[in-house]
């Protein structure tokens, strides 16, 4: 080894003693780029990074806050938003932090304020800011919304190792309720003060303010009241609006290797839009009801245990509405839309709505009724298929964005026969939103899958649609090997027999079960649906002599470039693997000649300049 290291280094001494030649010019460039592509950016931030150290701290602490939520941002299950505006300049979709119960909502920004119902939304601004913030500059800061349990998390971590976790809901069970749950764990050695940022008024001019105490005794904790009135848009009425929130101090001293947990409670009442001579009367109503809530809420919120099972209570009730979903395959082709956008609009129509039969202060034959009218779905849905309305699938990026999105949806499926399901509520406007995915029709008996098949070239999975009170189905179509999409019908519960059959309804009605049923996908002339299902074995049999067809045929295969636009954003996507590993090899080859060439040029140079080194010495 050390003759060869002797003999490289005098190679390399001759190659640097002898003249600057194209040869040697060119390895030099070479070298350059090698080292600047490879060598450079580690150089770089040993050198210039100094802010790498500092805040690898804030990069720990986010990454163990956001383990647990992995899987559910895999699957859109939640959505991540970090608090920079360079990197949400680089986001392909940016939505708004919401929390919202049909009640009352607001966005988790620094300084929102509350909403609560307008119409079809809670669209009619309450200018209390009811959030506490730590306002820390050097808090790395991220937020994640956890669609499935309706909570958002607000994650802050500070560079001396200060963390905070904050949980936002508005209370399902309780629509009066807003929950701040907070953590804030202090891991050094000495003592540390933090500032929040605690509630405000802005423009709410009529509004009084007042300061009581509650749960009197050694536990008694004082709650800002505020009441007043709340102008409605284009109309001589007002509401009535009062809102109790827990007042705290905003300095806290947190003790060296301590931790403070806090929670929140802000409750809120209005009264419906009132003229103005009656304000007098409703102030005193709604102010007594939101104090009353408050009281009852502190009593369940005794410890740590009751906090969790009120989380809890309200985390269940979300998990039962997405029972009830929707999957659709990603695509890499502009413009079209995946699950991400279709999970977070989802979450953000639900939030707009009550969901009555889970509500603590609905009568028993209130709920009942809306357990009957979420089993009739006669109509709904009537439209095509909401996923070509794009005008429904707006951003999300703000809350007047959120809010006009809403209510063009309900507004939507209201008119496309669904009103008997929205008026259930969250159950039912999840429900009718699932059906519109496919343009699935419940009609005279039956349930009928809408669609063109030129539309099927993604999978699709619509998971427990309910038929009747104690039915569930689930539907998927899943594009073969051969680029043909074929259905699969399966049943995760029912209380009777069913059965299904294709477009046409030519073959015999085939029985349903708990395992999937295969379908395949068929072009009618006239056009019909590619799918029905139905309870009734003589309705199936008379739909083959009602459903009028001069031909039918097994839909022909999408064509490649259809599939390879989905697949890989480009119409030339998807070659055959022999392909790509032939292209893969030519290009070490190439480069395996090339550095050869390299080498040689090398080699020979320093031969000649030695030999005439050599020959002037003789």
């Amino acid at each position: 080894m050390s003759r060869r290291a002797g003999e490289f280094l005098r190679r390399l001494n001759r190659f640097a003693d002898g003249p600057l030649t194209r040869k040697k010019l060119v390895l030099i460039i070479l070298v350059v780029i090698f080292l600047l592509l490879y060598v450079g950016p580690t150089i770089m931030n040993s050198l210039f990074n100094r802010e790498g150290s500092l805040t690898n701290n804030q990069n720990i602490c986010h990454r163990n806050f956001l383990n647990p939520f992995q899987d559910a941002l895999n699957e859109y299950d939640a959505y991540l938003r970090l608090e920079s505006s360079a990197t949400l300049s680089t986001l392909s979709h940016n939505y708004v932090p919401y929390v919202g119960n049909g009640v009352l909502g607001l966005t988790l920004e620094h300084d929102s304020y509350m909403n609560i119902k307008f119409g079809r939304t809670l669209s009619l601004p309450v200018y209390y800011h009811p959030l506490y913030i730590i306002d820390d500059l050097d808090m790395k800061e991220s937020t994640l919304v956890d669609y499935k349990n309706g909570i958002v998390h607000r994650f802050q971590c500070s560079i001396t190792g200060i963390h905070v976790s904050y949980k936002y809901y508005a209370h399902r069970t309780t629509p009066s309720l807003f929950v701040q749950e907070i953590l804030i764990n202090n891991p050094l050695n000495a003592p540390k003060t933090i500032h929040f940022s605690t509630p405000r008024l802005s423009d709410w001019p009529t509004s009084v303010k007042q300061v009581i105490k509650l749960h009197q005794g050694v536990d008694a904790k004082e709650y800002e009241v505020v009441t007043g009135m709340i102008d409605l848009p284009e109309s001589e009425n007002v509401i009535a609006v009062s809102v109790v929130c827990r007042k705290m101090n905003s300095i806290l001293h947190i003790e060296a290797r301590d931790g403070v947990d806090l929670l929140i409670l802000t409750t809120i009442q209005y009264s419906k839009p009132i003229k103005k001579s009656d304000y007098a009367q409703q102030k005193d109503i709604v102010e007594k009801k939101a104090i009353a809530e408050m009281e009852k809420v502190i009593a369940m919120t005794g410890d740590r245990v009751a906090v969790r099972k009120l989380r809890d209570s309200h985390s269940t009730v979300w998990q039962g509405l997405w029972e009830t979903g929707f999957y659709i395959s990603d695509s890499k082709a502009e413009g079209v839309i995946n699950g991400d956008r279709i999970n977070a609009t989802i979450y953000a129509i639900l939030s707009q709505v009550r969901s009555y039969e889970h509500e603590e202060h609905i009568k028993p034959s209130t709920k009942s009724e809306i357990l009957k009218t979420l089993t009739y779905s006669e109509g709904c849905y009537e439209g095509y298929s909401t996923l070509d309305a794009f005008n429904l699938w707006k951003p999300l990026n703000s809350l007047s964005n959120l809010d006009n999105v809403a209510s063009r949806w309900l507004l939507t499926l209201e008119k496309q026969g669904c009103h008997n399901l929205l008026k259930a509520g969250a159950s039912g406007v999840n429900q009718a939103m699932i059906l519109s995915f496919g343009s699935l029709r419940f009609s005279n008996q039956h349930l009928e899958y809408n669609i063109h098949p030129s539309k099927l070239h993604r999978d699709f999975l619509f998971r427990r649609i309910n038929y009747g009170n104690r039915t569930h189905v689930n539907i998927s179509v899943i594009l073969q090997e051969d680029n043909k999409a074929a259905i699969f019908v399966a049943l995760d519960r029912s209380d009777k027999t069913y059965y299904a059959c294709d477009a046409g309804c030519l073959d015999s009605p085939v029985q349903l079960g708990p395992y999937r049923k295969y379908f395949p996908v068929k072009l009618t002339e006239p056009l019909t649906a590619i799918l029905y299902i139905t309870a009734d074995k003589q309705h199936m049999e008379d739909l083959r002599h009602a459903i009028h067809v001069h031909e039918v045929v097994e839909a022909p295969a999408h064509e490649h470039h259809v599939i390879a636009l989905h697949r890989h954003g480009t119409t030339f996507g998807g070659l055959n693997p022999l392909v790509w590993a032939s292209i893969i090899i030519l290009i070490v080859i190439f480069h395996l000649f090339l550095c050869r060439i390299i080498m040689n040029e090398f080699c020979d140079s320093g031969t000649n300049i030695s030999y005439k080194r050599l020959y002037n010495k003789a």
